[in-house]
């Protein structure tokens, strides 16, 4: 457990669990606002909550990871206030959004890019988005059908209830089925540990957790077909030039009011944009 000012954020295998704890004064009690899914999005949504909450003392803020699947399963069910979802919401979901009588509301906050990881004794430097199709699909087994090593390929991939998985099946893999060999892991952080440790590991991660694991990893140039060969960066996101970026959305139960709308207004805002490209993220203007 590690304490950040009013913040404690405790690991937890779904993901991290962030609880605000807001002053509260005899005059009034504290606020709460629950936001929950995406763990591509804790760590931003995290610096958003501490920041809103040093300004707003009389509010609390709780964060929970678990996928983006599991964010919008909690707004449809009534459990949180804002669900943080790395993909759209499906048309099955809103066809059940429909049966409850609610109107799930989409407000895109911020963009980010996705790295494709390996270990750093890994030889390869650039793999284009076919190429990585195949591993995960299954076609390549081993690094040396790659021009690497004669080694197994580990291949890595988050749950399939996180938005993660769900746009990379779609933009690399072109809605194949992921390979059966493929490890899923409960979280981003679990997918950067094991990378670090096996040599034969690869993985796909956000471009901040990417830029956060440093040497310990090795962020993979990715070719799209013609085009130039791309390290993902913010500034190659923002251009449009690294092909596997998405937006970042939250989703709210019709048009949000109250604290929630004072929430999303702030991080909207210049200060909460600013948050975005501090934290690695893209903002989305």
């Amino acid at each position: 457990m590690k304490k950040y000012g009013k913040l404690i954020i405790t690991s937890t295998i779904a993901g991290l669990l962030l609880i605000g704890c807001g002053r509260k004064t005899k005059s009034a009690e504290a606020t709460f606002l629950t936001i929950k899914g995406s763990d591509t999005m804790v760590h931003l949504a995290s610096n958003w909550a501490e920041a809103y909450m040093d300004a707003h003392p009389g509010i609390d803020i709780s964060i929970t990871g678990g996928g983006s699947g599991t964010g919008i399963a909690a707004l449809l069910n009534g459990t949180t206030d804002i669900c943080i979802a790395s993909r759209k919401i499906k048309d099955k979901e809103l066809t059940l959004a429909a049966e409850k009588g609610l109107q799930p509301n989409e407000i895109a906050t911020a963009r980010d890019g996705i790295a494709v990881v390996v270990h750093p004794a890994n030889s390869l430097t650039t793999l284009s988005i076919e190429q990585i199709g195949k591993i995960y699909t299954g076609a390549y087994t081993n690094w040396k059908q790659l021009g690497g090593a004669d080694q197994r390929i580990i291949v890595l991939s988050r749950e399939s209830s996180s938005g993660t998985y769900v746009f990379f099946q779609k933009r690399v893999m072109k809605k194949k089925d992921y390979t059966r060999d493929a490890m899923l892991m409960p979280s981003t952080s679990a997918i950067i540990q094991s990378v670090s440790q096996d040599e034969g590991a690869i993985g796909y991660v956000g471009l901040a957790y990417a830029s956060e694991a440093g040497n310990r990893i090795k962020v993979l140039i990715v070719k799209d077909g013609d085009k130039p060969a791309i390290k993902p960066s913010i500034k190659a996101v923002q251009a449009g030039d690294y092909a596997i970026a998405r937006p970042l959305y939250f989703y709210t139960n019709g048009e949000p009011s109250g604290i929630v709308k004072q929430f999303i207004d702030y991080v909207l805002s210049d200060e909460g944009q600013n948050i975005v490209l501090e934290t690695g993220y893209v903002p989305i203007n």
